[in-house]
């Protein structure tokens, strides 16, 4: 064989378009053939950017990168021959299953940063000595996360599983008993639950402090007090009498529900109180046996019956009702909602969503429930399924897409459920007078609709859907363990590459799954040059931010600079916060009211990064204060620019329709890789997909402790 013969097929043998062209082995004409051709065309993309594909602080040759491509190929050829022989689980092809996850998930950018990340880690894993991988699969050992906290491990626990539908007083019973205690925490998906909670044991008379990753508020006048808190700020090292975990059925999320897992294992607390869904009770049940704690279940029916209507609104507004609440994604929709029933009606509408100040929310919602006035109706974000205290006869969803901080999706069953579940109430006692028993029992009924009759039938769907169980509890690296595995490798070795590396070559439990979130790695990668430790990394990698949003990268950017090199953090000082513009008036903005709208959005978001540093580095981020004073500001201004947007209906409807568009391109795209369409894969998938009612994110991320808290309310404008 001549020379330029052996160069050849050593380019064919590493070449994907040639590897296409040739069929080398089998020929893929399977369900899986589509997605294959993606992945090779996607990687000689990655072969052709060089450095993307070399490790850092590791150069290799033209000849040996050749040699490694046709390897991994080797590697994606087994792998797609598993596929077709139905062999896709996580543990079973593990290469197969993050490739299609990552498509899924983030398309072809996320499928283009696995393929990367896959291959990193390929050449890499070639180079260690069987003794370093031996340390490092020792140190990457996650069976049991429950090890990880020793203190709780020497109690006795009760765990009391409190599960059924919405509306059905599980909460309820469980704040029963932290109230009866001496000293218990809650722990919630969202600050405006945490907060919801800290106001009603305040104004029991039982001191309680406010925990949540952008606001601490601590009683001055007692050291024993109860502790309201998101979920990602549990104190861990506090003993409790009582814990109430909500919305347990978040354990499975790939983003936060490692927070979950955390304070379920975690929590020192004699009585452990989790709240959710019924789907849940398998995997807590396994869990209290893996940890030898008493596992009590107590089931609920609803209070109410629920039904679907079999008719949508239309976009006639005519056909609202008193107590009917409508359900969006995004402020903007909120806002032209509430002018347009506003308007249309004669009545008056509340509005909710998670950015609004407590305050504000807390007035929104009494002016709502309270008869005897004339706010008859309510517009909120999909922040009500979390179980805010909102007498609702009527759901009426505006959209059954939500922006997922990569694209437009519909909503799974879970959340269709969760949300609808708000409708029906018992009216009070003060609204039930002069009611006959047969109107009183119509009050009962809870129903749910949609504005486009386009959407009703996957709402109907929803309801008559039997969901899996969830199998499997969130888990991520600890600090340490990624400081330590960080060793192994050259100082500058991408933070983004060893999570990647961590996730590939841990151990974990059957009832455990290992995530890391794409804007993790994103955030991380952001900020690889700046001369951060890891620990600081990690911090930062967990900071709320909306990647996006106009200039978001430079504000990042600036606030890791003041820690890496611990220079001053004054509000004022960094010039990358644009305060400048709270001066600027709608009216005078060259860009327009939507582009003004996004700037102040963007604003807002970089005050709440700062607010949430302020606690974490106190020393460095010092104008807490006037921090808070130009977040109120803000606030303000962004309900004020709302309330005066130009929006038709007939937009809001052409916005719909094309976020039903968008997401039905997901479902052909999913299609296209072999897996069945729509909402079915939702449910194929759902211990790996958010199962949580509320998620915005890049679109906007609110973060409620060391991790994003994210519920939906701004999405795509």
């Amino acid at each position: 064989m001549t020379d330029r013969n052996r160069n050849e097929q050593v380019s064919q043998g590493h070449d994907p378009k040639s590897r296409l062209r040739l069929g080398v082995g089998k020929k893929y004409t399977g369900r899986h053939g589509v997605f294959r051709s993606t992945v090779l065309h996607r990687l000689q993309v990655v072969l052709n950017n060089r450095s993307a594909s070399q490790p850092a602080g590791q150069g290799i040759a033209e000849d040996e990168l050749n040699r490694q491509a046709a390897l991994f190929m080797n590697a994606i050829d087994h792998a797609f021959l598993l596929a077709e022989q139905n062999v896709t689980r996580r543990d079973k092809n593990p290469l197969f299953w993050n490739l299609r996850d990552a498509f899924i998930t983030r398309d072809i950018k996320g499928l283009t940063k696995e393929l990367q990340y896959s291959f990193q880690s390929f050449v890499v894993r070639q180079t260690f000595s069987k003794e370093l991988e031996d340390n490092q699969r020792r140190l990457l050992d996650f069976r049991f996360p429950h090890e990880w906290f020793p203190a709780t491990r020497t109690m006795q626990r009760t765990i009391h599983v409190h599960v059924g539908p919405t509306n059905s007083g599980k909460t309820y019973n469980a704040l029963k008993a932290l109230e009866n205690s001496k000293m218990g925490v809650y722990a919630g998906p969202l600050r405006l639950l945490a907060t919801e909670v800290y106001q009603r044991l305040t104004a029991k008379g039982r001191p309680c402090a406010l925990i949540t990753g952008e606001e601490i508020r601590i009683p001055e006048d007692t050291d024993q007090y109860f502790s309201s808190c998101t979920v990602e700020m549990v104190p861990l090292n506090t003993k409790f009498d009582v814990a109430v975990i909500d919305e347990i059925q978040m354990i499975a999320d790939p983003e936060r529900g490692n927070a979950w897992t955390t304070a379920v294992l975690g929590v020192q607390a004699k009585e452990v109180h989790l709240c959710g869904e019924d789907r849940t009770v398998p995997l807590l049940q396994a869990l209290c046996a893996s940890i030898g704690d008493k596992c009590v279940v107590h089931r609920y029916e609803r209070l109410s019956p629920l039904k679907t209507m079999d008719s949508a609104i239309k976009g006639d507004y005519s056909n609202l009702q008193k107590g009917d609440a409508i359900v969006a994604f995004s402020r903007l929709s909120l806002h032209v909602l509430k002018r347009n029933v506003e308007t249309a009606t004669g009545r008056r509408c509340a509005i909710i969503y998670g950015s609004l100040p407590p305050e504000v929310r807390v007035q929104q919602a009494a002016l709502f429930n309270d008869p005897n006035n004339d706010y008859d109706f309510i517009v909120a974000s999909d922040a009500i399924g979390m179980g805010l205290n909102l007498e609702i006869r009527r759901v009426v969803l505006e959209s059954i897409t939500k922006f997922d901080g990569n694209q437009n999706r519909l909503l799974t069953y879970p959340e269709i459920k969760q949300i609808g579940g708000r409708a029906g109430r018992y009216r009070t006692a003060q609204s039930a007078v002069g009611v006959n028993a047969e109107e009183a029992e119509k009050e009962k009924v809870g129903l749910v609709t949609t504005m486009d009759q386009a959407d009703l039938r996957n709402v109907e769907r929803a309801f008559q859907k039997k969901v899996n169980d969830i199998e499997y509890a969130s888990i991520q690296p600890p600090a340490g363990i990624v400081e330590r595995f960080a060793s192994y490798f050259p100082p500058d070795t991408p933070l983004s590459f060893i999570l990647m590396r961590i996730k590939a070559a841990a151990t974990v439990g059957p009832r455990y799954r290992l995530n890391i979130s794409s804007d993790v790695l994103e955030i991380a990668d952001i900020i690889q040059d700046l001369p951060l430790t890891i620990y600081d990394r990690l911090t930062f990698c967990y900071l709320p931010v909306a990647l996006r949003a106009e200039g978001a990268v430079d504000v990042l950017r600036a606030l890791a600079r003041v820690v890496g090199h611990n220079s001053a953090g004054d509000l004022l000082s960094i010039k990358e916060i644009p305060l400048e513009f709270l001066e600027v008036k709608m009216e005078d903005y060259p860009g327009g009211s939507q582009e003004y709208l996004s700037k102040l959005e963007a604003l807002h978001v970089a005050i709440n990064q700062y607010l949430w540093l302020s606690y974490r580095y106190a020393g460095m981020f010092a104008s807490q204060a006037l921090a808070f004073h130009v977040r109120h500001l803000v606030e303000e201004k962004l309900i004020t620019t709302l309330d005066r947007l130009d929006f038709t209906e007939e937009q809001l409807e052409h916005k719909r329709k094309n976020k039903r568009r968008q997401a039905r391109s997901r479902d052909i795209s999913r299609k296209a890789i072999g897996e069945d369409e729509g909402h079915e894969l939702e449910h194929e998938h759902e211990q790996d997909d958010a199962q949580l009612p509320a998620s915005s994110g890049k679109g906007e991320k609110l973060s409620g402790g060391g991790q994003h808290e994210k519920p939906i309310e701004v999405g795509s404008m």
